[in-house]
C-alpha cells in the first residue's frame, strides 16, 4: 500500500470514526486523535503535556502551538495516518500545512463527510446506552426488544447530554461556524474528496478509496 495521510472531515455524526476504524483495521492506517494525544502527553508528563495542563487546570483551551507540538512528535515516525477531530480551523490546518511542509509528508486526501442535517440529527439524538456495561442502541437503526430497556441486564438505558437534541444542534451550529470553512479551505487547494455519508458503511468506505484513487492514483492494496 502506497502511504496514504488523510484528514477526515465532517459534522457530528457524519461517521468519521467509523470509517477510520474500518481504515485502520484494513489497511493499518493509524487514527490518530488530539483528545488521546493531549492525555497521553498530559499522563506521561512531557514538557508539551506539562504546559497543556497548565491551560487545563486553568479552565482555558489548549493553544494551537502546543497542539501542534504535539502532532509533531507524533506524525514524525508514520508514512500513513488519518487525522480524525483536527483539524478543527482554517487557522490550525495553516498550522498543520506548514508541520506537514517540514516533515515532507503531505497530505493524499482530504475527506468530507457529507450528510443532511435532519439525518445527523436523527442520529445523533437517537442513541441510548446501557450506563453499567457501555452497550448502546439506536431507537431507529438498533433498538432495544423493550423501549428504554436493555436487552442483556434488563435495566433502564440512559440518553447522555451529549445526544440530546439541544445539544446536538448546539454542536452542529458549533461545527457550521468554526469548522465548516475547511471546505473551501480545502477545495481551493485541491484536495477535497466529498462522500455521501449517509450511505452503507461499506459502500462510504469504496467511495472513499474510490475518491483518493481518483485524485492521486495512490489507492490501497
Amino acid at each position: 500500500m502506497r502511504a496514504m495521510r488523510l484528514v477526515f472531515l465532517g459534522a457530528p455524526g457524519a461517521g468519521k470514526g467509523t470509517q477510520a476504524k474500518a481504515f485502520e483495521e484494513k489497511f493499518g492506517l493509524a487514527q490518530i486523535s488530539t483528545g488521546d494525544i493531549l492525555r497521553a502527553n498530559v499522563k506521561n508528563g512531557s514538557p508539551l503535556g506539562l504546559s497543556a495542563k497548565s491551560y487545563m487546570d486553568a479552565g482555558g483551551l489548549v493553544p494551537d502551538d502546543v497542539i501542534i507540538g504535539m502532532m509533531e512528535s507524533e506524525l514524525a515516525g508514520r508514512d500513513s495516518f488519518i487525522l480524525d477531530g483536527f483539524p478543527r480551523t482554517v487557522g490550525q490546518a495553516e498550522a498543520l500545512d506548514a508541520l506537514l511542509l517540514k516533515l515532507g509528508k503531505p497530505l493524499s486526501a482530504v475527506v468530507q463527510f457529507d450528510a443532511e442535517r435532519s439525518a445527523l440529527i436523527a442520529r445523533l439524538t437517537g442513541r441510548w446506552t446501557n450506563p453499567r456495561t457501555g452497550r448502546t442502541y439506536h431507537t431507529a437503526f438498533n433498538p432495544p426488544r423493550t423501549p428504554g430497556i436493555c436487552d442483556e441486564d434488563g435495566g433502564d438505558l440512559v440518553q447522555r447530554k451529549d445526544d440530546t437534541y439541544d445539544v446536538v444542534v448546539e454542536r452542529l451550529a458549533t461545527y457550521d461556524e468554526k469548522t465548516a470553512p475547511l471546505v473551501d479551505y480545502y477545495a481551493r487547494k485541491g484536495l477535497l474528496v466529498p462522500v455521501d455519508a449517509l450511505k452503507p458503511i461499506e459502500s462510504v468506505t469504496a467511495e472513499i478509496l474510490a475518491g483518493i484513487e481518483a485524485r492521486t492514483g495512490a489507492g490501497a492494496s
